[in-house]
Parts: C-alpha cells; structure tokens; sequence
C-alpha cells in the first residue's frame, strides 16, 4: 500500500505522537508498505529523514515548542496527488489533519485518525479559570464532531475509547496501543563505563540513588509533586537526586519551587535530550516515577520497564493494563502516599528488583511489530469498506 501519515508532531521534536509516528512508519515499511509523514517544516532540521514531506509552518502561540503549518498547499497538494495514496492517516486533528481531510475529499482516498491526546485535560492552555467547565464541553463536542469526519478511528487505550462512548460517539472504534522497540532500552545495550560517563555528565555522584522523570515539563505532567515529595524522600535517603529529563514552560517555576523547598541541590535539570540517546538515562535511574494523568497511554512507562527499573505512577485508568500495583510497579493515589513509596523503593533493594523483574517480563509482548500489523489489519478493512460503498465489491487489494 501507498500510505500518508499526517502529523503536526515529528522529528525533531520528542513527544508520545512522534515517537508513536516514527515506530508506526518503521513497522509498516518492514511490512512492505510505502509510507510518506506529510508534516511542519522546523528551524532545527539539519538532515531530514528519507520518506518526509513538510509544509511551511509558524510556532504556536500558545506552546511555541510547537509549530502549527499551513492547512492548505495546491503545492503540495499536486505532490501528495502524484504518491497515488490508497490510505491516509492522521496523527493530528488540526492543520495537517485539516489538509488531510481535504485531500481525502477531493482524492477519494479513505482516511483513518488516531486521536492521541485527550484534549480536556490541556484547556488551561487556552482558557480562563472561570470558562474551564465550558471549554472542556466544547472540546469534548469538537473531538467527536472531528472523529466522525474519517472512516476509521483508532485509539491508544481503553480509557480514551471509554471517553468517547462518555462523549456520545457513536462509530466503532479501534483500541491499538502504540507498541515500543524495546531494543534502546535493554540495560544489555549499555557498560558500566555508559553509565558512570552518564552520570558524570549529569554531574551526579556513581553513589547517589536517582528518581527519573523524563517528559515534556508541561502543568498537566504533575511534575510538582514530584518536587514536593522530595523533602520528605531526603529525611530517609539523603543520598538522592530527581533527575528531571526534558524542557518545557514549567521548567522555571519547578526551579523556584525547588529553591523554596530547600531541595534544589538535590534535582538535576537535565534539559532536553536527542531521542537516541534517551536509553541510557533510564539506566541511571534507581527508579522510575510519574504524577501524570493526562496521559492517553504513557508510554515512559513501558520503556522504564523496558529498561529494568521499578516504577512508581499516580494511579490512572489507562495503566491499568500495563501495571500490576505491587507486582510489576507501584501506583499512588493521594500525593502525600508519593513520598513514603519512593522511600520504601529506595532502601528496599530487594523490593525494587522485584518490581523491576516483573516489570521487565511483563513488557517483552508490548511490541512494535505487533502494533504495526494492527494497524495495517485497520488499513486493509477500511479500503475495503470504502471500496464497497463506492463500486458495491470488495478491494482486490
């Protein structure tokens, strides 16, 4: 098949959709497929990938990290026509997703969305404190509204399709969680001396033990209580650090409050690192932890367990599947339980390595090739379903 994914998100920026993207692209090309990202130009490409067409694009106003592009090119509109795409794929609902819908109208070309972000949890953005209620609505009428314009939907997780059904959707729709190349992560990828240079670059002592956090630095991770909890972690393991990987617009109030807690020699800002390179943070880590429930599938998680570390989430319906509180991580419920879990990790070796064992075991079927056919099983029903409104056959395809 000659496939076009439509994404507002990619390399090289790092965030859950690109990385989603990126496996997607590669799974699917080892299936045979052709596959072409239509994505936003950005300032910061150097050597673009090979199969990538980008559009002119702004940064977004709101979160400038992100760009937004044009929503409509008769220029690359010829382009895109010349690929002969028998299926469209959207990562996005805005701009790109806005000119992939148009390409699907005037092409004929069936079109399938993955609504990635649920859209609720990120209305502070936009919106005053008075007008939350009402804009959580209208951006729950709109989601649907957008997934009713594509043939087929897929979604990352249970919980978003549970969302939905709560929002009134009425159309069938397809849960396929992203699947993860293990590979980076297995702590056979790394040495000692990996390790030990690692922590030397983040200037942190080979003896300290280390809470990881790695994502974007963003009001809805929840990041903040991670900071909270570590007064409390240092009356029991002063030896400690939080290592924070990644940027984001809360990267300067998560420094004041660091000061004003008294602990902010004890968090390294690691800053924003090249995707390559992200395994071998994990490796440094003694655990692994987020207060995050904004995620639709959190894939962190997966790579931490991946990576042979013990896991500690605030509890979210949509890990319900990936973790076993007490088996393979542990789950908090309430903030202040953060702080006694982490210490209770943190000095229990036996614990943690039991944890991390289970953890590791429990993720070794979260893979990519298997999310690569899933989707591909999705390509091949909606081309057919499209085929048959339109001529009254199945596709020979």
């Amino acid at each position: 098949m000659n496939i076009g994914i439509f994404t507002d998100a990619y390399y090289p920026q790092i965030n859950g959709v690109v990385i989603s993207t990126q496996i997607l692209k590669e799974e699917l090309e080892n299936l045979g497929h052709k596959v072409t990202v239509i994505t936003v130009s950005d300032p910061n490409i150097e050597n673009d990938q090979e199969g990538v067409l980008r559009l002119k694009s702004i940064p977004f106003a709101v979160l400038p990290n992100f760009r937004v592009g044009q929503v409509y090119s008769h220029k690359m509109m010829k382009t895109i026509k010349a690929l002969n795409l028998d299926i469209i794929h959207t990562q996005t609902e805005f701009s790109l997703g806005i000119f992939a819908r148009i390409i699907s109208r005037r092409l004929n070309i069936p079109i399938v969305h993955t609504y990635h972000t649920m859209y609720e949890d990120y209305t502070h953005y936009f919106s005053p404190e008075r007008m939350e209620k009402t804009a959580k609505r209208i951006t729950q009428k709109l989601s649907c509204y957008l997934c009713k314009t594509v043939d087929s939907v897929i979604v990352p997780t249970k919980k978003v399709e549970d969302k939905f059904i709560e929002y009134g959707f009425k159309k069938a729709i397809n849960v396929i969680p992203t699947g993860v190349n293990l590979r980076p992560f297995n702590p056979s990828s790394y040495t000692s001396k990996d390790i030990q240079e690692t922590r030397k670059e983040l200037n942190i002592d080979n003896s300290s033990k280390v809470i990881l956090y790695l994502g974007r630095l963003a009001k809805e991770k929840s990041i903040d209580v991670l900071v909270k909890a570590m007064p409390d972690v240092l009356k029991k393991n002063p030896n400690t650090i939080l290592l924070i990987v990644g940027d984001g617009p809360e990267m300067s109030p998560l420094k004041s409050l660091a000061e004003t807690l008294g602990c902010r020699q004890n968090v390294v800002f690691a800053g924003k690192k090249p995707w390559a390179t992200i395994g071998k943070y994990y490796q440094v880590a003694t655990v692994f932890v987020s207060a995050s429930t904004s995620e639709t599938q959190g894939l962190t998680y997966i790579e931490a367990m991946a990576a042979k570390k013990p896991v500690i989430a605030k509890y979210d319906t949509n890990l319900e599947d990936t973790i076993s509180d007490g088996i393979n991580g542990r789950f908090f419920f309430e903030d202040q339980e953060l702080a006694p879990l982490l210490s209770n990790v943190l000095k229990d070796e036996l614990l943690a390595r039991y944890l991390a064992k289970n953890g590791y075991d429990s993720v070794k079927n979260a893979s990519s090739v298997v999310f690569g056919e899933s989707v591909e099983e999705v390509y091949y029903n909606t081309v057919n379903a499209k085929y048959h409104q339109l001529y009254g056959q199945e596709s020979v395809m």
